[in-house]
């Protein structure tokens, strides 16, 4: 379930985590920093004036009490001297300090038995309960002479920009919520419309285009969604047209065995009458069986589980194989089919396939090609690619229709209407499934249709005639030595 506003609310989250994070970070990097720059330099300005001042401890310990408070005014700081106790377990005792009140507070300042125990001179930032300080000790002789200033003035830049960058941080905060408001309410606005637009989609509309003008990638997701709707709508039309189209293929040849079954059951026909519908009936039949296998094809490429067995195949001997196995189709239409075969032309494919496919293409070039015209089936070797070659002297296919004739159940306007106008079809959906393509070559007379398909080199040991080749597909495949397209 989608909650209300949910990828507003995310963005919205995520924009004000990024400037929290980083306004975050720069209060980490810039604050601590500047807090340290100004303890040093407190420090480094103690010590200048600290060193030399304590070595102009007098040796009289009655006058230190007053060079301390003069030690005071010139550093700017309490001045206390500390005798020592003991260093072994290291312990001070102050026995003249600037400030009147009580030296209990600094009785075991660290930085003044830090001093004690290296005999040299040391600073460092102390925290009490009055504040923060910067301490110097310095070691004369056997006393530690103490130097301590509150840091109370320079910290004070430090307070300030804490104070402000505590404010920028919620004003940005505040400008980006309504800034991530803003920018994600419109930004969930147009994917509403696009999901509203893949549910109507969804729904079978495709009538509606799917409209976004941003130069960005819920624009390209728009305009993808559009190039989707239009190949769902071509999709759906070419359903329609195929469902439509199957149906009348199978219709047709059905009502016209139901319409001569009931003559034949009259029983007033003579023999020779009879014997005509049945002939006819068995070739609706012939086309019901062939309407069924091409269909069976085309489910199988659709789903991917068209058989394919590739191996080395002479499509010279395809071209004769053809040549021979349509010629009394082509000589009892009043055309004439030849064969050019000069070498061998070894391709890799299936040959039961390549058959299938030359068949189609060569019934298409005999139904398309004015009685008395010759048809020419070829093998070639161009480059890399084998091709198989049919040429006719047919009317031509207009520009336009270039690749619609190779479309399920498509028929040239204004040719010949013939077959289920599958062949095409399956001739390409075939080829490309064996790494090849089937394409029309020219389209105004003489018209040639070709495969293509990856050439190889001639196996070694293959037989070379023609008839071998016959043979063996005849003997493999009888049935389909009878189809044509």
């Amino acid at each position: 379930m989608t909650l209300p506003g949910g990828i507003r609310i995310r963005i919205v989250l995520v924009l004000v985590g990024i400037v929290a994070g980083a306004l975050g970070t720069a209060y980490m990097i810039v604050v601590p920093s500047l807090e340290r720059r100004l303890v040093d330099a407190r420090l480094d300005q103690l010590e200048t004036v600290a060193v030399p001042l304590a070595r102009t401890l007098p040796d009289d310990t009655s006058v230190w009490q007053n060079r301390v408070e003069r030690y005071a005014v010139q550093a700017n700081a309490r001045v206390v001297v500390f005798s020592v106790l003991s260093k072994n377990t290291p312990a001070l005792a102050p026995v003249a300090d600037s400030r009147t009140q009580s030296s209990r507070d600094v009785a075991k300042d660290p930085v003044a038995l830090r001093s004690l125990m290296t005999g040299k001179v040391e600073r460092g930032r102390v925290f009490r309960t009055g504040g923060d300080y910067a301490n110097v000790a310095v070691p004369v002789a056997d006393v530690i002479v103490l130097f301590q200033a509150p840091l109370a003035d320079s910290l004070a830049t430090v307070r300030l920009v804490r104070e402000r960058l505590l404010l920028a941080t919620a004003f940005a905060l505040v400008l980006a919520l309504i800034l991530g408001l803003t920018a994600a309410g419109m930004l969930s606005h147009r994917l509403l419309r696009l999901e509203t637009a893949a549910e109507r989609i969804a729904g079978g509309d495709f009538g509606a285009p799917v409209v976004d003008h941003g130069n960005d990638e819920i624009g390209d997701l728009a305009r993808t969604f559009d190039q989707m709707r239009l190949h769902l709508a071509q999709l759906d039309n070419a359903r329609k047209e195929f469902v439509a189209n199957a149906s009348h293929e199978l219709r047709t040849p059905l009502f016209s065995i139901g319409g001569f079954l009931e003559l034949l059951a009259d029983e007033d026909l003579d023999e020779e009458t009879r014997n005509g519908f049945i002939e006819t009936m068995q070739g609706q039949v012939r086309r019901l069986t062939k309407l069924s296998t091409d269909l069976l094809d085309l489910s199988r490429v659709d789903a991917g589980q068209l058989t394919i067995q590739l191996e080395p195949v002479d499509l010279s001997g395809i071209v004769a194989m053809l040549a021979g196995e349509l010629e009394h189709v082509a000589t009892s239409t009043g055309r004439e089919i030849e064969g050019e075969q000069g070498g061998s032309v070894w391709c890799l494919g299936d040959d039961a396939r390549i058959l299938q496919i030359g068949r189609a293409l060569v019934t298409n070039a005999l139904t398309h090609s004015p009685v008395g015209s010759r048809v020419v089936v070829r093998a070639r070797r161009r480059r890399d690619r084998a091709e198989l070659s049919v040429e006719d002297s047919g009317p031509g296919i207009p520009p336009s229709q270039h690749e619609a004739i190779f479309g399920r159940f498509y028929r040239v306007e204004g040719g010949k209407a013939s077959g289920s106008g599958l062949g095409l079809a399956i001739a390409r959906e075939i080829a490309r499934v064996m790494g090849g393509d089937v394409r029309l070559e020219l389209s105004a007379p003489p018209t040639v249709f070709t495969l293509d398909l990856p050439w190889i080199e001639s196996p070694t040991g293959r037989p070379e005639p023609a008839s071998a080749f016959s043979r063996e597909n005849a003997t493999r495949d009888p049935e389909r030595a009878v189809r044509s397209s």
